[in-house]
């Protein structure tokens, strides 16, 4: 029954996800006291320094921030499959699946630089997907390029995700050379333009490109995972694959738009499980961006699946799995 109400679109729907917004993160206010500085706190990139200087060190204002664009990404979500009609049918599950993500890590519910490059991303990825079947060249690449560029300037591991927009190129064009020039001037021109003001300004250029070394390459402590949390990963992991696997297979069923979104969705869940696994310097704050394909795994299977039982079972185990964890949090 809980699944089959989410997978209605009446307002109901969207009071009962606003609720479950609510009660995901309801723990994070309860500990607002706890809150602690993570890595990119003490060394954060230009655009995320300067933001943290606007809102200040009281907690509370960055975890309104924080649970605003949380809002806006499962927003952005359901408008994209709106916008583009991959799914195939019109469902909140991706908003929905977002909001539930956000809440498998409690101890990274405030302010941090990932979720606003999440959004960033989620821009690019509209304006990828822009391109398609447009005459000519298709200057949406140079700003899906400027977007994860500017993105980069709040959290610096997005910078990786510039594959995405060649990839695009390759699955959406026949290999412009001009648009694969052009994206890359825009990856790097929110890059070019920061040295330049801190040159203007007088600033150690040395000490920006430190900075950004560190984000990039430094090394973090490692997450102590709990039990509950291993035990909630693995679960939403086996979902996934199986979402991934039900996408591969009703390929053919498909339109070429839907095929290469899923594609390129495919490619960015790829890329953030490659950064998680080399990188030292990405940890568990990468579910910010992860969230986001795995969210339309997730959506795609349940829309899709046929049997009515088992997937219900599936979706309540999900769904009580982020309250169960929320509620150990707080203990």
């Amino acid at each position: 029954m809980l699944l089959r109400f989410f997978k209605g679109t009446g307002p109901a729907v969207i009071f009962l996800i606003s609720v479950t917004l609510i009660a995901v993160w309801t723990g994070a206010f309860i500990k607002l006291k706890d809150h602690f500085s993570l890595y990119f706190d003490l060394d954060p990139m230009p655009l995320y320094g300067v933001l943290s200087k606007i809102i200040g060190t009281n907690p509370f204002p960055g975890l309104i921030f924080t649970l605003v664009l949380v809002s806006f990404m499962a927003f952005l979500t359901v408008n994209m499959n709106t916008s583009l009609f991959f799914i195939n049918e019109r469902t909140f599950l991706p908003g929905l699946f977002y909001i539930l993500l956000s809440g498998l890590f409690p101890q990274y519910q405030l302010m941090n630089p990932a979720i606003i490059a999440a959004v960033f991303l989620m821009l690019a990825i509209r304006q990828i997907m822009e391109a398609y079947r447009i005459q000519g060249t298709a200057y949406s690449f140079f700003d899906a390029g400027i977007l994860i560029g500017t993105g980069s300037l709040f959290y610096a591991n997005l910078i990786w995700f510039g594959l995405i927009v060649i990839i695009g190129i390759a699955l959406l064009r026949t290999g412009n050379l001009k648009e694969i020039a052009i994206s890359f001037i825009g990856l790097v021109t929110p890059f070019i333009l920061t040295f330049g003001i801190y040159y203007v300004l007088g600033k150690d250029l040395r000490d920006l490109q430190t900075l950004v070394e560190y984000n990039l390459f430094g090394k973090l402590t490692s997450y102590a995972f709990t039990r509950i949390t291993i035990v909630t990963l693995v679960f939403f992991g086996l979902v996934t694959l199986v979402g991934i696997v039900y996408i591969f297979m009703l390929q053919n069923t498909k339109k070429i738009k839907a095929r290469k979104t899923f594609s390129l969705l495919f490619w960015i869940f790829l890329i953030s499980m490659g950064v998680y696994f080399i990188l030292h310097s990405v940890s568990v704050e990468i579910i910010w961006i992860a969230g986001i394909p795995v969210s339309y795994f997730l959506a795609h299977f349940f829309v899709y699946v046929k049997k009515k039982i088992v997937p219900e079972i599936i979706f309540s185990v999900l769904f009580a799995l982020v309250l169960i964890m929320q509620i150990w949090y707080l203990k």
